[in-house]
């Protein structure tokens, strides 16, 4: 029987770009996603995959908290970490997680892991051993550094820093990326790319906008509570009654 795997990560074009890489690994089954915590716990539970490639950094909590949270039972699974961090990776390493891998994963790398589960793989002590080792690693997390915000062009995907973005534009099930000179479809909720980016310099301003408050450079006011924001594009946004109080702060 192949090895069985699941793909933990919250971003579509991660998971998308290991799937395809692991497709071509030989001997390896991938029977599901997961792009929080909980779900990733949930599909632990119900799957009951012999390896996990686990982001670290996901919604809800982080991939060392999901592997806390796996609960002992007759089938444990082999954890690979998989982060942007390296002084991260070394740390989930000598947690005892069976290997890391650094985004971008590299191919080759990504077949090293494999290789490497696969020769603990049978060992339900030695899994055993080295997820107990994972769920008593410290729980800090690396100081955040600016992360890439991918946009959708047809059927290409751009990377796009922190910088680049003006906004967030939610239009129904659809959420743009709103940039100097243009629009890219983003491949997450406004919820879940408010989340990933609580760290950096974005405020929300509607329930239908998230702005980058580095591109602010107009506020008028509307009446007492709602403002008219304006970025250094031209483009002007409506600031809610409810979420005045974020435009506040920036005055503050």
């Amino acid at each position: 029987m192949p090895m069985t795997a699941l793909i933990v990560d919250d971003e579509p074009i991660g998971r998308k770009v290991l799937r395809e890489e692991l497709e071509g690994a030989g001997d390896l089954q991938i029977i599901g996603e997961a792009d929080s915590g909980s779900t990733a716990l949930a599909r632990i539970l119900n799957l009951k995959p012999d390896i996990v490639f686990l982001d670290m950094q996901l919604p809800e909590f982080s991939g060392i908290e999901v592997a806390r949270r796996i609960r002992q039972g007759d089938h444990l699974p082999i954890v690979i970490m998989v982060t942007a961090f390296e002084q991260y990776a070394i740390q989930a390493l000598d947690a005892g997680a069976v290997d890391y891998l650094l985004k971008p994963v590299r191919p080759e790398r990504l077949h090293e892991a494999v290789d490497r589960a696969r020769r603990i793989w049978g060992h339900p002590a030695e899994v055993a051993e080295r997820l107990v080792r994972v769920q008593e690693a410290p729980t800090e997390q690396p100081t955040p550094v600016a992360r890439k915000v991918v946009g959708r062009d047809r059927e290409e995907y751009v990377l796009l820093n922190t910088s680049e973005v003006y906004a967030f534009q939610a239009d129904g099930d659809l959420v743009w990326i709103v940039t100097a000179k243009r629009k890219y479809l983003a491949t997450q909720s406004l919820r879940v790319i408010q989340d990933r980016l609580k760290h950096e310099n974005f405020r929300r301003i509607h329930r239908n906008a998230l702005v980058n408050v580095d591109h602010v450079r107009k506020m008028s006011t509307l009446s007492s509570q709602r403002w008219l924001l304006t970025l250094s594009s031209g483009i002007e946004f409506v600031v809610s009654k409810r979420l005045a109080r974020n435009v506040r702060e920036l005055l503050g």
